[in-house]
């Protein structure tokens, strides 16, 4: 069935040594469309000058960049390793200006420093340097996230992604302005008012078992060949089916983005029922 929907443009900007990230960056894009999209009427779109521009003759390729990519987009997602990239002329490099233009609009933009080994010899001396400066500046700036391996960059965006569309005001807006129920995954009082935000169907379940649990809590263990998202004895995501564990992960974050549940450890693999979560799952319940 059709349905309306606000479109997010997602600008991905990184230099030539990132690829698998940039790849993996529109994956999560698509993955979180296929979940949320439907219960948020929400849709992201990864945006890149090399899917999104075309030849164009009338002025420095940057500007046009700018001026027909990036001036559209409502986030960024900036990623680095050893590289910072090709000098604009006005800039250090072209990733650098689209960072910068962007957050000069007041527009959010989550900035990745990759922490991967790399061969000594494989350095360009003052492309390493130039990026030593700009991660420098990026710190001064505001929150910056690092990562160690492209699974860790892989678990961090995900989770990320989540917090930055949720709090994004053109969504909040539309959350606000819906009618609410459990049967279109929103949660409400009895006096409509909202209280938990928009949850998935895999969200309400999973707060529902877990409040079954005799500890209160769920499981969220990675292992060589799959991971399990676990509580009551229930084992919800299937490790073959990588959309499975999608869903599932998805609605874990719901859980823990609303206070539903909280972490017990910085590994964040156990997860435990809060006072609000206890109160929601009881409401859900009687209703």
């Amino acid at each position: 069935m059709a349905y309306n929907a606000t479109v997010l443009s997602v600008m991905i900007a990184s230099p030539g040594d990132v690829t698998e990230e940039r790849n993996l960056i529109r994956d999560v894009i698509h993955e979180w469309n296929d979940i949320n999209s439907k219960a948020t009427q929400c849709v992201l779109l990864p945006v890149g000058w090399e899917t999104h521009s075309a030849p164009d003759l009338a002025g420095r390729a940057q500007d046009i960049i700018n001026k027909d990519v990036l001036e559209h987009c409502d986030f960024l997602v900036g990623v680095f390793w050893t590289r910072l990239g090709t000098p604009t002329g006005d800039f250090e490099s072209g990733t650098v200006e689209e960072i910068k233009r962007h957050v000069s609009g007041s527009k959010p933009a989550m900035v990745y420093f990759s922490t991967a080994p790399v061969a000594p010899e494989s350095l360009e001396p003052e492309q390493y340097q130039a990026l030593k400066t700009f991660k420098d500046w990026c710190f001064g700036q505001g929150l910056v996230e690092t990562y160690d391996n492209i699974s860790d960059f892989s678990d961090k965006f995900r989770r990320h992604i989540q917090m930055k569309v949720r709090d994004h005001p053109l969504l909040s807006k539309n959350l606000s302005e819906k009618s609410v129920s459990t049967e279109g995954n929103y949660i409400s009082t009895g006096e409509g008012t909202p209280i938990v935000g928009r949850l998935s169907e895999e969200a309400v379940r999973l707060l529902l078992e877990a409040s079954k649990d005799r500890n209160g809590t769920i499981s969220h263990l990675r292992y060589l060949g799959g991971q399990a998202i676990q509580t009551n004895g229930i084992n919800f995501a299937d490790s073959k089916d990588r959309r499975s564990v999608a869903r599932w992960e998805a609605a874990l974050e719901q859980l823990q983005l609303e206070a539903l549940v909280k972490a017990l450890s910085a590994k964040r693999e156990i997860f435990e029922m809060t006072a609000k979560g206890y109160e929601l799952a009881d409401k859900l319940t009687q209703s």
